[in-house]
């Protein structure tokens, strides 16, 4: 289990990383870069590592687009598995939601790689809220959390909800709800939010709980009812959803980040220029534009604020799985 030593070791060495300047710690620019990313094409997530790795072209780390390459499976661990072995020299990057980072490590006992220990942090990529949706299976008049709640306990039958995976920190929000409430939610586990949102829509599943951007077409349309997000702020793509904050279920705000990592021992220089020309990246419109089509907020960050926010979230998950109680053989 990683320590808050460890921690603070790697923070001082991406803290360090300030003070360089990429224009100058590297003579020559990369030639090929690849991105590695652990779920399918097409998925959320996918477009972050496609649309930030075509902009970083011609910047002081690489001459070329980056190269994506999916590796789905196992709830996105291939792909980091596959960045642990790759060569440490900026020719290899990885995109991962936070899950794989901060939680994985609390629910797998025998994780294939260490978090702190064989990643470098580089730059967070893009933000995404979650969102609780009800069906056609709850009543017109359920319009709230506590609404649903109470539905859901005066019939137990049908109290369940679904998420993109077992183990993903949408899984917990929706199992925290139900502790904290004391109403009992079975969690039925679907391989990706599509499958899901298909049954919530065709009413196989009660509710979900999924990244929001998955809900906006349907949310939009009549198909299916957002009844809370899960961001500090409303999400800017469904502004009139209370966030389960303003609800009363503050211990549910949860603000999901994608974030690029190299191999550890990728050269402070090497992780400098990349996180400064992904950065750049982020801050193009037509990259925000893209992002936000799929319900994702552009957001960029130092590598020394994107390993503090994975120290905080690291820490923030272990009790609350322990409180949950879920663990999963890797």
């Amino acid at each position: 289990m990683h320590t808050r030593r460890q921690f603070m070791h790697q923070a001082g060495c991406a803290t360090a990383l300030g003070a360089l300047s990429p224009l100058t710690a590297r003579a020559q620019a990369i030639g090929q870069v690849k991105i590695f990313y652990g779920f399918p094409a097409g998925s959320a997530g996918d477009s972050v590592a496609r649309r930030v790795g075509e902009k970083l072209a011609g910047s002081a780390y690489t001459r070329n687009s980056a190269v994506v390459e999916n590796k789905p499976g196992a709830s996105g661990r291939i792909a980091l598995e596959v960045l642990k072995g790759a060569p440490a020299d900026g020719t290899a990057l990885v995109l991962a939601p936070f899950s794989c980072t901060t939680i994985y490590p609390h629910i797998y006992s025998k994780l294939s790689y260490d978090p702190v220990k064989d990643f470098a942090p580089v730059s967070i990529g893009a933000i995404m809220h979650h969102g609780l949706a009800v069906g056609p299976l709850v009543p017109a008049s359920v319009k709230t959390v506590k609404d649903f709640l109470a539905w859901a306990k005066a019939n137990p039958g049908q109290a369940n909800y679904g998420s993109p995976a077992a183990g993903s920190s949408t899984h917990f929000i929706g199992a925290l709800l139900g502790l904290d409430s004391g109403v009992e939610l079975r969690h039925v586990p679907y391989r990706g939010s599509i499958p899901g949102v298909t049954d919530l829509v065709g009413g196989q599943v009660t509710a979900m709980v999924a990244p929001s951007g998955d809900f906006i077409p349907n949310h939009k349309v009549g198909r299916l009812r957002l009844l809370a997000t899960s961001g500090k702020a409303r999400s800017p793509f469904s502004p009139e959803v209370p966030t389960f904050a303003e609800q009363g279920f503050a211990g549910l705000t949860v603000e999901e980040w994608f974030g690029f990592y190299a191999p550890i021992k990728t050269p402070t220089s090497v992780v400098a220029a990349a996180s400064v020309a992904i950065n750049a990246a982020i801050k193009e419109k037509s990259v925000a534009d893209s992002l936000a089509v799929v319900g994702l907020i552009a957001k960029g960050s130092t590598p020394a604020e994107m390993l503090a926010s994975q120290q905080v979230e690291f820490e923030r998950w272990g009790p609350l799985v322990k409180k949950i109680g879920f663990s999963a053989e890797s």
